[in-house]
């Protein structure tokens, strides 16, 4: 076999809220990679080292998590009004598959700092000192979403005090607004119900029926009630994760719920799409320990909400599901409303494993067409450069 050496592809390594990915500018990706298809799915996939049996990402800048196996393309955007053009690839882990179907909302705290550093924003857009405004075509699902980057000295400030739960260190804040958050070109609520009877096997549980809020914002999302499925929703990643069972079940919820919600139409089909949509399950506040050991009061949240990310419980909240929770929250009637306590509310504060989050979000109902409307979500994350240069990966 002929000696090939490494491809050497210029690739920045960030964090964004709780995720961190590889990020890269299309125009610096190989040719073939630049558009979609085949070779960069592979490029990727061998970027982040899947897939890979033992699932520890080795020999790749995965970390073997959901929140670690992504990868970030961003470009300067020909969409009227908006600075850059993000799109979200979820490597998975086993398997040699990417799944472009919805956006990583923790990662786009860290778009707008990355496309500043590549020169992707207009310089008239760019304070020298102040807050960039940078305005984000979110390629995958086709929306906007604005990120308010904090300038010092005219570079991105990436430290601060400012704490986000589920990350170790303090940094500065980066407040995100997501844009008319109702995912894709469906309606908000698919089914055009706020409660649904999801019709599951028998085996998952008695009677074969669950309450379910399926939505599309921030990302496709089935909740459920924590006490229909057995749990108090103060569960950590061991209590889920740890229990293969437990896993298979909520698998088969998605699949069944992704039926219904209209992203496939064969059960088979859910294996090739992994990261929508979401399985969430609310309870009502109740005080627990976070993974660090911080303790958790009932009276500082409004809601429990625990999420499920390729197929295993998040270890904090992914960005878009909390679009999605803030989103239903903030219409009475559905599960993560009642659980909130049934209230009207333009914010919710909810718990998750990892400590607890707020989000905002104003919803009316429009008369005209029927359906609940909600204009933008905002919070708070932060995001930082952890390695920039070149990744290297065998020609493919």
């Amino acid at each position: 076999m002929a000696y090939q050496g490494q491809l050497r592809i210029p690739a920045t390594y960030m964090r964004g809220g709780t995720s961190k990915g590889v990020f890269f500018s299309l125009k610096e990706l190989p040719e073939a990679a630049q558009v979609a298809g085949e070779a960069r799915d592979a490029l990727l996939l061998r970027v982040i080292g899947s897939p890979d049996p033992y699932a520890k990402h080795t020999d790749g800048m995965g970390g073997a998590t959901s929140s670690t196996s992504k990868t970030v393309i961003v470009a300067k955007s020909d969409v009227a009004d908006h600075d850059v053009d993000y799109l979200f690839g979820q490597v998975a882990i086993d398997k040699p598959f990417v799944d472009w179907s919805g956006n990583c909302g923790n990662l786009t705290a860290a778009v707008g700092a990355f496309a500043i550093s590549k020169g992707l924003v207009d310089a008239e857009r760019i304070p020298h000192d102040g807050i960039a405004v940078v305005r984000i075509w979110q390629a995958n699902i086709r929306k906007t979403i604005i990120a308010h980057i904090p300038m010092c000295n005219g570079e991105v400030q990436e430290l601060g005090d400012f704490e986000l739960d589920g990350v170790t260190f303090p940094a500065a804040e980066v407040v995100v607004d997501f844009v008319d958050p109702a995912d894709g070109e469906g309606a908000m609520f698919p089914t055009g119900n706020l409660v649904d009877k999801l019709e599951v096997p028998e085996s998952i549980v008695k009677g074969g029926v669950l309450n379910a809020t399926m939505i599309n914002a921030g990302i496709p999302t089935i909740f459920l009630n924590a006490e229909e499925l057995g749990y108090d929703g103060t569960e950590l990643q061991e209590a889920i994760n740890s229990d293969s069972e437990a896993l298979a079940r909520f698998e088969t919820i998605r699949a069944y719920g992704a039926i219904q919600m209209g992203l496939i139409n064969e059960l088979s089909e859910a294996a090739n799409r992994q990261h929508t949509p979401k399985v969430a399950f609310v309870a009502p506040p109740k005080d627990y320990s976070a993974s660090s050991g911080k303790v958790i009061s009932s009276q500082d949240i409004d809601v429990a909400v625990r999420a499920l990310s390729m197929g295993k419980l998040h270890h904090a909240m992914m960005g878009t599901a909390a679009v999605a929770i803030g989103t239903a929250a903030a219409i009475p009637g559905t599960l993560v409303n009642l659980a909130a306590g049934g209230d009207e509310r333009e914010t919710v504060s909810f718990g998750h494993p990892s400590g607890t989050l707020k989000v905002g979000a104003q919803a009316e109902f429009n008369t005209q067409s029927q359906s609940w409307q909600v204009n933008k979500v905002s919070m708070s994350r932060s995001a930082r450069v952890l390695m920039e240069g070149w990744v290297r990966v065998p020609q493919v």
